[in-house]
């Protein structure tokens, strides 16, 4: 709902509209420039709750105090930038365990299936884990608080949370711009998903023989392929399938060919936008119950099939090689930076989600033990997943005599490729077959789901007036991002969505991080922030998380944003190499969200009143603080200020 910026010079301090214990909530000397420093509140906030189909609603209401006591001595107490007004409500998640299963289910996605399991075999196995422990504490925890904390207290999306440092609100509408550009590829995967769900319920798959309509005379029945592998001129049904059957590239001679979308997908794809939509046309009251489904089912899906897979013929191999520890490959740096890439993506940090999410949260809620806790199951589920996809990559290993680096893959082609032949040669596998893309259905739709949010929220929060059309919003948004994602459900459109998956969401979002992890640290200030979350959970971040803050994680994302540009490769999908311009195609689209930083930036620079000075002040000055500059008070003109920690 509408939540109003604390007007500059309102004569009345106002407290947060939060359910907190009584000594929690700290009156704001948010009062003129002529009394801010001596007179303390006049009203404060009687706090309302009420509860409508499982969701409660803060509601606040302004009343004359007898006597309130003083609370802390910071300049404006606990409404530092969030406070409503009088009558002003915004939704909180039903249940607590709501908020926590849509942050796991957003942050558990697929890649936790096809990439981590993958990476840390082809970087030395156990030893991986070493590099990946080291840059999950120094900087995907600290990222991942952030983030929640950021949220919470400023009770708004990616982009309305930039009061606390105006300059800086481009930055949230280039983390929106992301979720946005992802959705238009990240839903196809799930609409291929759903399209193999289908496919699977008969009793022969239809990617175990090469006498269908799609194959070509170079596919080598599964069961005596034994040397297909090695033979580059050989192809298996399954992956004849999944290029022939599903995506019909043969009918493409590139992205400049990309034909008219094919019906069969495009029905699968507006299934997968139908659900999203009815997911989260009534925001968390429906999102948070669709994840009680979306979160859990994956993790009793993945035990199923491990407890399968663990009794399969050369599945204890496939484990043995994901865990055999070779620390000697800690010396390659491409370790240490294929470590880091995993961190800044697994954890959905930069995308606004966990800002939208947290946003919905009580005021009191603590986003720190949900950090701990999130983060900590994202990573165990990864390191889970890989004893699963092992375990039948031992066995196709096994099965056909080949070495299991030739089996072992990533991305898309180990899930709708050589998992799908695995599955194949197991009695009853229509039924094995079903399960597992059921699993992924759960995995890709609460991370779309989350990404979905991400826009909504962000844009809602920022154009009050959506507020009251959030159903018709809400359409608008699912509708837009099928009829872009409709490129990639065309014979050529495999090249659509590589070129996608390769632009929109790489350096752009390390690059957004970087400059969110700049402008709360460096000129919000890590000391006001830190201040923040002591009102919030009543407890203040220990010096090893204000370290982190304002010194690791920048350096951190700093060396990440130069790594991609210094170690960028034009994207690919197999032999097939993208003329220029489709890679500039792909650039502009990447810069397109970043420039949103500088592009606000100079706005918000060109549109405040008074000389540079005086709009740099403005510009960097949370909104509830202007009144300070009016008197000439700017505190981030102080060396005082970029020291402290």
């Amino acid at each position: 709902m509408e939540q109003p910026m604390l007007k500059a010079r309102s004569p009345v301090g106002q407290m947060c509209s939060v359910v907190a214990p009584a000594s929690a909530k700290q009156p704001s000397s948010a009062s003129s420039p002529s009394t801010s420093n001596t007179i303390g509140p006049k009203e404060v906030e009687l706090i309302l709750v009420k509860e409508h189909n499982g969701v409660q609603f803060t509601t606040s209401t302004l009343v004359s105090p007898a006597g309130h006591p003083h609370g802390h001595g910071h300049a404006l107490g606990p409404s530092h930038g969030h406070t409503p007004v009088p009558g002003e409500e915004r939704e909180t998640w039903g249940k607590k365990i709501d908020f926590l299963l849509s942050v796991i289910g957003f942050a558990v996605d697929l890649a936790n299936v096809w990439r981590f399991p993958y990476l840390c075999y082809k970087n030395g196995g156990g030893a991986f884990l070493v590099p990946y422990m080291f840059f999950m504490v120094i900087a995907g925890m600290p990222l991942f608080y952030m983030e929640l904390a950021l949220g919470q207290y400023n009770r708004e999306g990616a982009a309305g949370v930039w009061k606390i440092c105006p300059i800086f609100k481009g930055v949230g509408f280039t983390v929106i711009l992301i979720s946005l550009y992802v959705g238009f590829y990240y839903n196809v995967i799930i609409a291929w998903a759903l399209f193999y769900l289908f496919s699977s319920f008969t009793g022969d798959l239809p990617w175990v023989h090469c006498n269908n309509t799609w194959n070509s005379p170079n596919c080598s029945d599964i069961w005596a392929f034994n040397n297909s592998l090695n033979d580059t001129h050989k192809s298996t049904p399954a992956a004849e399938y999944f290029e022939r059957g599903v995506l019909h590239l043969q009918d493409s001679e590139g992205i400049a060919d990309l034909g008219l979308p094919r019906w069969q997908l495009t029905s699968c794809l507006a299934v997968v936008i139908v659900v999203l939509y009815f997911s989260l046309w009534k925001g968390v009251k429906t999102s948070g119950k669709v994840v009680w489904i979306t979160a859990t089912m994956p993790y009793v899906v993945l035990t199923v099939l491990l407890l399968r897979g663990v009794t399969l013929p050369g599945a204890m191999d496939g484990i043995k090689a994901y865990l055999s520890v070779d620390f000697r490959r800690l010396c390659e740096p491409q370790v240490w930076i294929d470590a880091a890439t995993q961190i800044c993506f697994s954890l959905g940090v930069g995308f606004g989600v966990l800002i939208a999410f947290s946003s919905y949260n009580k005021f009191s809620n603590n986003c720190y033990r949900d950090a701990i806790i999130t983060s900590s199951i994202n990573s165990l589920t990864s390191f889970f997943s890989g004893f699963v996809i092992f375990s039948f990559l031992g066995y196709m290993s096994h099965k056909h005599s080949v070495p299991l680096d030739k089996v072992a893959t990533d991305g898309p082609g180990l899930v709708f490729i050589i998992y799908p032949e695995a599955i194949a040669t197991l009695p009853g596998s229509s039924v094995w077959a079903v399960i597992f893309f059921i699993m992924l259905l759960t995995l890709g739709i609460d991370s779309a789901m989350g990404g979905m949010e991400s826009v909504i929220t962000g844009l809602m929060d920022e154009f009050k007036f959506l507020h009251k059309h959030r159903e018709l919003f809400t359409l608008f948004i699912v509708v837009s991002t099928f009829l872009i994602s409709l490129f990639c459900v065309t014979n050529g459109g495999i090249y659509v969505f590589t070129l996608l998956d390769h632009f929109a969401a790489g350096t752009s979002i390390l690059f957004g991080v970087l400059i969110e992890a700049i402008g709360i640290a460096w000129f919000y200030g890590v000391d006001r922030f830190s201040d923040d979350i002591e009102e919030m959970i009543g407890q203040r971040p220990s010096l090893y998380w204000r370290l982190c803050w304002k010194f690791v994680s920048p350096c951190f994302l700093l060396f990440m944003v130069v790594v991609s540009f210094v170690t960028f490769n034009p994207p690919n999908y197999g032999t097939y190499t993208f003329p220029i311009w489709a890679n500039m195609i792909g650039w502009c689209l990447a810069i397109s969200s970043m420039t949103m930083v500088p592009l606000y930036a100079i706005y918000k620079m060109c549109t405040l009143p008074g000389k540079f000075c005086d709009r740099l002040a403005y510009a960097i000055t949370p909104e509830h603080e202007h009144h300070l500059v009016d008197n000439g008070e700017v505190r981030r003109f102080t060396l005082q200020h970029w020291m402290v920690i």
